[in-house]
């Protein structure tokens, strides 16, 4: 069968993404056709919910597309586009490019750079899919896409809500520290709108004894539980408690961003004796190493009792751009992937609370050369470790494929938990779940080819790893 001809307008082919080989591609294309309308599960991303909760129309284009996305204003700044001339805000607030229209010029001119990245992919659904927009950005028709988007933007259509009900998304989870009033979860809850989102329990800002922010952290994790914490063992119970808060309001997992997945259980002594160090000011970078280290052991724990399921984001060095950090904070697309090891560093771990049923950890990483070494090896042993999706620098098209060869042999499909778009962009949501499915049917369709599985066993496969195990594994 000859490959359906795009829309004359279109940049979009339908068969995108898909094998070459024409069997391979119609049978993609068969099995994709299956669960591209599935709804939408995103157990894990950045999306604020107080976008949601107040529902007010997008300001423009600039402010929805480019601001909030490190994916694309990363690319701009190694080409040597300042992020002040981008609009990035300023931690001091000083002055940064406030003409929106000149920002998006700037960003229309410099297309070209995403082309074969990830981002192009979903910027390029997006425009089509969710905008009508016709034809690829460019220096020519940036003010037409600009003018056309931020009028549309302005209609009831294109309101948060609608689109989230547009975008057809079942369950939108959000990231939240734990001293997190969840305000904005509240209002959600209290407006009538039946549309699931749920926070996330993030405890890293309570757990990073040496970071700038860790004692105003510790502040308002007291202040908002009515406890003063003035020890070790007041700090936990507060934490259990905050988790059974946030369970209250409909969380089903924690999250826990780190460099290093070592885990190792301190006596109570020597965990009290760390977080004195801490409150005085006085603690050594071994201390937050070991801190680290315990805590994880003791998240495991009250997850244990609690049901939460746990995530372990592993294997990035935080910030390291250190003038990016200083200027316009964290989570500006300075982190960089670190060499990772999960067999030693989870030892302990994974001994104390690998056969637990009642724990369920999700392991994701950016060192991707331990997918078939040491990460579906683990989860093709302990029942309660799941494989997380491909992270940041890999939930594009080859960073799909390496993950599925890398560990399906070793772990299948249902050792995993299906695609996380991990996105603060909320306009990409369904452009990269749209991306994760073609990929898994395309994955799917060589294994169909070369007679591995059958076609109804793919389409079985399919369907569980496009909704079916995200919703299995985050008990959704």
């Amino acid at each position: 069968m000859k490959d359906p001809k795009p829309m004359k307008t279109s940049k979009l082919n339908s068969y995108r993404f898909f094998d070459p080989d024409p069997k391979v591609r119609q049978i993609a294309f068969e099995l994709y056709k299956g669960v591209k309308d599935l709804p939408i599960i995103s157990p894990h991303g950045h999306v604020d919910a107080k976008l949601l909760a107040d529902n007010e129309p997008f300001p423009d284009p600039t402010e929805l597309i480019l601001i909030p996305d490190h994916y694309l204003f990363r690319m701009l700044y190694s080409q040597g586009i300042d992020l002040e001339s981008l609009g990035i805000p300023t931690i001091d607030g000083t002055e940064v490019e406030k003409d929106h229209r000149k920002i998006w010029q700037v960003f229309a001119d410099n297309y070209h750079l995403f082309d074969a990245s990830p981002s192009s992919a979903w910027l390029d659904y997006t425009f089509e899919k969710v905008f009508g927009m016709e034809g690829k950005l460019n220096s020519k028709n940036a003010m037409k896409f600009y003018d056309a988007i931020r009028k549309k933007l302005q209609t009831k259509s294109f309101l948060p809500r609608s689109l989230f009900e547009k975008f057809n998304i079942e369950v939108l989870t959000t990231t939240d520290a734990a001293s997190s009033s969840l305000e904005y979860h509240k209002k959600l809850r209290e407006s009538g709108w039946n549309r699931r989102v749920i926070p996330c329990f993030r405890p890293d800002a309570a757990v990073n004894i040496l970071s700038p922010g860790w004692k105003k952290e510790i502040d308002s994790l007291g202040e908002i539980s009515a406890t003063q914490i003035f020890d070790y063992k007041t700090f936990i119970k507060v934490l259990e408690n905050r988790r059974e808060f946030f369970k209250s309001t409909g969380c089903v997992s924690t999250d826990q961003g780190i460099e290093s997945p070592h885990a190792h259980r301190l006596s109570e002594s020597e965990a009290e004796a760390i977080f004195n160090r801490a409150l005085k000011g006085t603690a050594s970078e071994k201390d937050s190493s070991a801190f680290t280290a315990h805590m994880l052991m003791e998240m495991a724990r009250m997850s244990a009792d609690d049901g939460l399921v746990m995530q372990i984001h592993a294997g990035a060095m935080r910030n390291h751009d250190k003038r990016i950090f200083s200027r316009f904070g964290a989570d500006k697309g300075g982190d960089i992937p670190v060499r990772t090891e999960y067999v030693r560093s989870m030892h302990e771990f994974l001994n104390e609370f690998g056969d637990n049923p009642k724990l369920t950890v999700v392991l994701f990483t950016l060192d991707e050369t331990t997918y078939s070494r040491e990460l579906a090896p683990l989860a093709g042993v302990y029942p309660a470790v799941k494989l997380g999706a491909p992270w940041w620098f890999h939930d594009s098209l080859q960073g799909m494929i390496r993950y599925r060869e890398s560990v399906t042999e070793t772990a299948g499909i249902y050792n995993t938990v299906g695609f996380t778009d991990d996105t603060r962009a909320f306009m990409s949501i369904p452009a990269r779940h749209d991306l994760a499915r073609r990929m898994d049917a395309n994955f799917l369709a060589g294994m169909v080819a070369r007679h591995i599985v059958t076609k109804e066993d793919a389409k079985v496969m399919a369907r569980a790893m496009a909704y079916e195990l995200a919703k299995k594994a985050y008990k959704l």
